[in-house]
């Protein structure tokens, strides 16, 4: 009698928990957060997308076009991490866009730069940004000359073909929007009077991401004038190791001019010669539009400008990787670096902890090819 009520018992408690775990079986599965679980759990099993290209950026991509690897080959000597940051700043000149870079103080950032204008051999100017500067201070004001007692424009560093706007975040709103005419039409304003900037001409602005005392955040107008946003983060040990070598030896190491700009020009024309078939047209614009869909998480979503990005940012990877065509591979590489400073995280993400790029990681995972 015990045996068989024991059985009994032993049978309702299996019962019991086979309805359990039946009923509650969607919520076992494990999220990184709460956004749109199923969704995203019906778009994996539509897809077998590899959302792993998303994360992994440039870094360790192949570079196969002929003059980017002499180019890579000659940065090298003076620069020997960042890779992603590298291959980055190859994709942006090769596309016309600007790169906007936050990362903390004594990463090599001008070192970076300047060395990248010395190989190609265009003109590097460095503006370093500053609470108490004038938009005359950066592109130029008219002076009046007693010789000939007329006035005469004076052009400031943003006449260049490859400006490093450092700290860009500690100047004024004021100052800040000087730069928007430049970024976007190519040219500056002085007195009435309009004047072309170099060609190519490429802004790198970078942001101190540990200070915010006295800073002045850049407003969503001209965030969105930036191709890219770049994350640096510091050296492994293992690098360390090596840039600790290689400063040893800097004063006796220089770098070559490999190309001209006549040559690089042509490189960037060819490079939006790459193929893109409707398909991944289509896959862009469904990427860029998601983020405007319904999310608690979001406040603003990307622009349009946004889709552009991609679509030239596919082309010049995939050229320098030495195709004829962009991929969807192409497109995930670059994605976060295009969106991460086009969306803005709501104050019930910011409470929550949610960084920028696990949202847009959600949204894309719901995205599928076709």
């Amino acid at each position: 009698m015990n045996a068989l009520l024991f059985l009994s018992l032993l049978i309702a408690g299996l019962a019991f928990l086979l309805w359990y775990f039946w009923t509650q079986k969607d919520s076992l599965v494990e999220w990184d957060s709460p956004l749109d679980q199923k969704k995203l759990l019906g778009a994996m099993k539509k897809s077998s997308l590899d959302t792993s290209f998303f994360q992994a950026g440039l870094a360790g991509i192949d570079i196969i076009e002929p003059e980017f690897v002499k180019i890579k080959k000659e940065i090298q000597k003076k620069i020997v991490w960042m890779e992603d940051f590298l291959h980055t700043i190859m994709v942006s000149l090769l596309s016309g866009g600007h790169l906007l870079v936050e990362w903390a103080p004594g990463l090599a950032k001008t070192k970076t730069i300047q060395t990248i204008s010395d190989i190609v051999a265009m003109d590097f100017k460095r503006i370093q940004f500053t609470p108490d500067m004038l938009p005359a201070d950066i592109i130029g004001v008219e002076v009046f000359n007693s010789k000939i007692k007329d006035f005469e424009i004076k052009l400031w560093p943003i006449v260049g073909n490859i400006i490093l706007a450092d700290e860009i975040n500690r100047t004024t709103p004021k100052v800040q929007s000087a730069l928007l005419e430049s970024m976007q039409e190519k040219q500056i304003t002085i007195g009435g009077s309009t004047y072309l900037l170099p060609d190519p001409f490429f802004v790198l602005a970078t942001q101190n991401p540990l200070e915010q005392e006295g800073t002045f955040p850049l407003p969503e107008a001209q965030l969105d004038r930036f191709m890219f946003k770049v994350l640096v983060d510091y050296p492994t040990v293992a690098d360390e190791q090596k840039i600790i070598s290689l400063m040893e030896q800097d004063s006796t190491v220089s770098v070559k001019k490999m190309i001209s700009p006549a040559t690089f020009s042509q490189l960037r024309r060819e490079s939006q010669s790459v193929i893109v078939a409707d398909s991944l047209k289509d896959y862009i614009a469904r990427l860029v539009t998601a983020t405007r869909e319904t999310n608690s998480y979001l406040l603003y979503w990307a622009s349009p400008r946004a889709s552009l990005s991609l679509l030239f940012g596919a082309k010049s990877l995939a050229y320098l990787q030495g195709r004829e065509f962009a991929t969807h591979e192409d497109v995930q590489r670059i994605a976060l670096s295009v969106m991460r400073h086009r969306v803005g995280l709501s104050y019930e993400a910011q409470a929550e902890g949610i960084s920028v790029d696990h949202v847009l990681l959600n949204i894309f995972s719901g995205v599928t090819l076709e």
